[in-house]
């Protein structure tokens, strides 16, 4: 069990429902207690005042934009702020939309929504979207493999892939494909959506943009997340065009409109927070701890109901997350195992993430700060017999 430094429980930091086990932080994260409470000061702030809020907010903008950059080791410059991933994703298919005919690589094991953007922004402009086809279990430099044979054998202007994958929960080696990609003339939109907090050092410099949510591990209120452009010729845009429209980048960014964005003004102190109260490199030593202990206690639980092969192997696992198949050996699709999730945590009283992959379902269970060997061995014992008997009545 991790502890604060003054000897409370990890977990007392947060406010989760106590009356359910929590093993679901990749999805959308948790905020903890002291860092919606700094979020309700900035609420209040604005709302006392918002002339004086709307009307300083560019200084500010520009100093939290210096501090995040800071800590994640890029040129304030490089660096804006967007509400989440997709949302810098889409400012990467706009700037390139212009361009003319795109021809768009993905990987089946990209995120729906930003591969859906991905195929919009090709098909709107003429172009093509190419889906690599990349095995489970396939190492690392199998990865690069296919990368490197697509791309030295096809036109492409912009390779979109992800740093972790959200159906899969394993890392892709995202520095080597964006060399390959782009000395040989590709764009590269690297989505790096669970890496803040979870790696040491999560930007990937070789890419030409960058983009990471910071309300999962990083633990900050939802709506703030990062961009990166590491290209000085790529002319990025916010979505929504406001006064900072004839402004450089960064500094457009700055002018985001009459919207709530205490989120972005809480990331630092969510930051500060936790490495005050349990320290980065204890929690990233725990979410692998408890990887290590679901492996050993979920895998178990799903071997006893048959499942003869319960721990996915994935090439390059992600520290703080694990895939599990599920029981039964049916054929499963999106739509099906996303239904497996409310009424799995409503009969259970315990929280996870339902994927599909080529059409074998999963459980992706991930780890956070407060996650503890009992939430794990509550999910094995009770949950996983009862998640089988769910899929057993749903396969009649």
């Amino acid at each position: 069990m991790l502890t604060a430094k003054d000897g409370r429980e990890a977990r007392d930091l947060w406010n989760l429902d106590p009356g359910f086990r929590h093993l679901n932080h990749g999805s959308f994260g948790a905020v903890p207690t002291a860092v919606l409470e700094h979020q309700q000061e900035q609420r209040h702030a604005m709302e006392r005042n918002p002339v004086r809020w709307f009307s300083t907010l560019v200084p500010r903008i520009e100093d939290l934009r210096s501090d995040l950059a800071e800590r994640l080791g890029v040129p304030s410059d490089h660096l804006v702020l967007v509400a989440n991933a997709s949302a810098g994703a889409s400012v990467m298919f706009r700037a390139l939309a212009q361009s003319g005919p795109l021809h768009v690589v993905v990987t089946d094991h990209g995120y729906g929504a930003v591969s859906m953007g991905a195929e919009r922004v090709a098909r709107e402009t003429g172009g093509t979207v190419a889906t690599l086809q990349i095995p489970l279990g396939a190492t690392d430099d199998e990865v690069l493999q296919v990368f490197t044979e697509h791309l030295s054998s096809h036109q492409t202007d912009l390779v979109v892939v992800d740093q972790v994958t959200s159906p899969t929960a394993r890392r892709l080696p995202v520095a080597e494909i964006a060399r390959c990609a782009r000395s040989l003339g590709a764009r590269v939109l690297v989505d790096g959506a669970h890496a803040p907090g979870a790696l040491a050092d999560p930007v990937v410099r070789e890419a030409d943009v960058w983009i990471g949510n910071l309300h999962k591990f990083w633990c900050a209120p939802r709506g703030s997340a990062v961009l990166v452009r590491n290209s000085p010729d790529l002319d990025l845009y916010p979505l929504v065009d406001s006064w900072g429209g004839r402004e450089r980048y960064p500094e457009r960014f700055n002018h985001q409109g009459t919207v709530d964005i205490t989120s972005w003004f809480s990331a630092s102190f969510a930051h500060d927070h936790l490495e005050g109260e349990l320290g980065w490199d204890a929690i990233r030593s725990h979410g692998a701890a408890m990887m290590r202990h679901a492996e050993q206690r979920i895998g178990g639980a799903l071997a006893d109901v048959g499942v003869s092969d319960p721990i996915a192997d994935v090439g390059h696992a992600f520290d703080p997350m694990r895939l599990f198949r599920l029981p039964g050996g049916r054929i499963w699709d999106h739509a099906g195992v996303d239904a497996l999730r409310v009424p799995f945590m409503e009969a259970t009283g315990c929280i996870g993430a339902f994927t599909e992959f080529h059409g074998e379902g999963f459980l992706r269970v991930s780890a956070a700060p407060y996650t503890t060997e009992e939430d794990i061995d509550e999910m094995a014992t009770s949950a996983i017999p009862i998640l089988a008997e769910i899929i057993g009545r749903r396969t009649l």
